[in-house]
């Protein structure tokens, strides 16, 4: 006020109290605009945060919980493997076919895995039952050029072996048992009668890496079995030539384009992570995921050395509906790992209707 009173007129000493009024009002939302931008840095950096140690978690979880991790890679692959079938100009129907093997292949899954018959409490039954399919397929499945691979379903030609070999060869890794030493043993001659080189090659792999592991009566008879059958279908002749969008496709995609052959090659890769989760996890079971890596990484090499298909990324439903009828099968993360990761992370354990502490999952873990 001072200063006011030493101006000389009332205009001037009312424009200089305006000045400084605008002066203080500037000054004040300045420090307003300020304060409200810490504020939303803060909130947002705090958001940022949170989604953050939520995705570590989720990541964390999938780690311990390999089927969940294969779910999520079955679906990484296919849709990197749509992406590269529309890349490459694939028709319109075969993207769609893939796509409702997904869709099918997770129905089944999650029937599988709330059955009493998931997991370990499969019998090596089934693997028996199994090997009859692939035995039917050989004798009265459709032929091309000399190989009985296939079974018509309606306009569609399903390779069995893919379908259904990968859950026997969990299952066995299970049981090792009578039942299931001869379904395997069956299930090599099956393949040296279709002939398949590359299933027989798979076959042959898994199991004996499953001998190294686990070495067995059963397992040793089957694995003698898949390697002898494998030896015959080298000295039987296989002249199917490559099928576009469906063999060879790890070399074809790069001359698509680089990011499609990445795609290809990444999807391939990821089939085995659940294998390598369950491997890093240790226990009893470890034979298992040794099992089922080795039988999808045999698959990857055979169509990366022969004209076979490349599974899930390539054309056809029946290596997608394989892939998650294999991880069905595979170990289910036991309560009591469960209540001790809770443990210590600190994490409260989910409680059901009668107050019994158990893990958090949808039926998929």
């Amino acid at each position: 006020m001072h200063e006011i009173a030493e101006v000389e007129g009332d205009a001037e000493a009312l424009r200089f109290a305006l000045g400084c009024a605008w002066v203080a009002i500037v000054q004040r939302a300045g420090f307003a605009r300020c304060l409200a931008q810490a504020i939303l840095a803060r909130w947002s950096a705090s958001i940022f945060e949170r989604r953050i140690r939520m995705s570590d978690e989720h990541l964390s979880s999938l780690l311990k919980n390999p089927r969940s991790l294969g779910v999520a890679c079955a679906v990484a692959a296919t849709g990197l493997g749509l992406a590269h079938l529309a890349a490459a100009g694939a028709p319109g129907r075969y993207l769609a076919i893939n796509a409702a093997a997904l869709l099918l292949g997770l129905v089944a899954f999650s029937g599988i895995a709330k059955s009493p018959w998931n997991s370990d409490r499969a019998p090596g039954g089934l693997v028996l039952a199994l090997s009859f399919v692939l035995i039917a397929t050989a004798l009265f499945g459709v032929s091309v050029d000399g190989a009985s691979r296939w079974v018509q379903v309606g306009p569609l030609g399903v390779q069995m072996s893919l379908v259904v070999l990968p859950a026997m060869i969990v299952v066995f890794a299970f049981r090792r048992d009578l039942p299931g030493g001869i379904g395997m043993i069956l299930a090599a001659a099956a393949l040296a009668l279709q002939p398949d080189r590359g299933m027989a090659g798979a076959l042959a792999l898994s199991l004996a890496a499953l001998a190294l592991v686990k070495p067995g009566r059963w397992v040793a008879a089957s694995s003698i079995a898949a390697i002898v059958a494998f030896g015959v279908t080298l000295l039987r002749p296989d002249t199917l030539p490559a099928r576009a969008h469906v063999d060879q496709i790890l070399y074809s995609a790069f001359e698509t384009h680089a990011l499609a052959g990445a795609a290809v090659l990444t999807g391939a890769l990821l089939l085995i992570a659940p294998a390598l989760a369950g491997l890093a996890r240790g226990g009893d079971r470890m034979a298992v995921h040794v099992a089922f890596g080795t039988a999808w990484l045999g698959m990857v090499a055979a169509a990366a050395l022969g004209n076979y298909p490349t599974p899930v990324v390539g054309y056809g439903g029946s290596a997608v509906l394989g892939y998650l009828l294999s991880l069905a099968f595979l170990p289910r993360a036991a309560r009591s790992e469960a209540r001790v990761e809770d443990a210590k992370s600190g994490e409260p354990l989910a409680k059901d209707v009668h107050g019994s502490h158990m893990s958090l999952g949808l039926g998929i873990g």
